[in-house]
């Protein structure tokens, strides 16, 4: 009788175990979904929120759904066909995980490799909304003014041209707010022609060569663009630190992922 009311208990046990572990699956599904949404509010959807979006919806309805995904994956396995698709999928997703996980170990790791000081700086541009810069671009910028308070012999490129929708470039944009916040202007140089993060860096380099100036640089931007950033200067043949921007918790996730399809990409090309 012991016996059978331990092993009732143990199976009473797992099951709850189980029913908590499912519910936990939906909870934290609604809950990305609501994180990786709330950015479309502001404006702002592209590849990092969609995926994000609907790995969400996945999670939550295999929570709310478990019995029948059990029941298809079982009568998946009974086949050989099944098998070779379950085991195609699995291996995916594996490569999926340990490629985002390499890729977010590049990311801190750049994100950590701070300048020495009066290091050189260069910020990269982010999306001006008529003449007021975006949520990441004002983080660059914010970023930038903490940089040039605390290194007051250092100067600093502000790269970014001008693109749909923008009345004035990127580095014009940062620029005047920079110097309302007290910088000044003798120690910024304006880049206004690139339109991506090699011209940013290839395009700065060549000002600052016009000014003279030569040198390691640190490279502001938002923390999860740092690794790719630094990669591009290093296939550039610059030397390069970093100074990240922090970007607000709300968009975090979006662009972490839409970074991680951009990382890739960028491999892929082989650049």
């Amino acid at each position: 009788m012991k016996k059978d009311r331990k092993k009732a208990l143990r199976r009473l046990w797992t099951e709850a175990e189980m029913t908590y572990g499912y519910l936990a699956a939906l909870l934290a599904g609604i809950l990305f979904f609501l994180w990786f949404a709330g950015p479309v509010f502001a404006g702002i959807l592209n590849i990092g929120n969609v995926t994000g979006m609907v790995v969400s919806l996945l999670l939550a309805g295999y929570g709310w759904f478990h019995g029948r995904v059990h029941a298809f994956v079982s009568a998946l396995w009974q086949g050989k066909g099944g098998k070779v698709l379950l085991a195609a999928f699995f291996l995916a997703a594996a490569a999926v995980f340990v490629t985002a996980a390499a890729e977010t170990a590049g990311m801190i790791r750049a994100a950590a490799n701070r300048p020495p000081e009066n290091t050189t700086a260069v910020v990269l541009g982010c999306s001006v909304k008529g003449e007021r810069p975006s949520t990441v671009l004002w983080e660059r910028i914010n970023a930038a003014y903490r940089y040039l308070s605390e290194n007051p012999e250092a100067v600093c490129v502000l790269s970014g041209g001008q693109g749909i929708g923008e009345d004035i470039s990127e580095a014009e944009c940062m620029y005047r707010y920079l110097t309302k916040k007290g910088i000044d202007g003798d120690r910024l140089l304006l880049e206004d022609a690139s339109t991506t993060t090699e011209e940013n860096l290839r395009f700065s380099m060549e000002l600052l060569k016009e000014h003279g100036i030569e040198g390691d640089i640190t490279i502001v931007t938002s923390e999860f663009h740092e690794y790719r950033a630094n990669e591009t200067a290093e296939r550039l043949g610059i030397k390069s630190y970093s100074t990240p921007s922090h970007t607000f918790f709300l968009y975090l996730p979006t662009y972490y992922v839409r970074e991680l399809y951009g990382i890739l990409y960028y491999r892929m090309r082989g650049m």
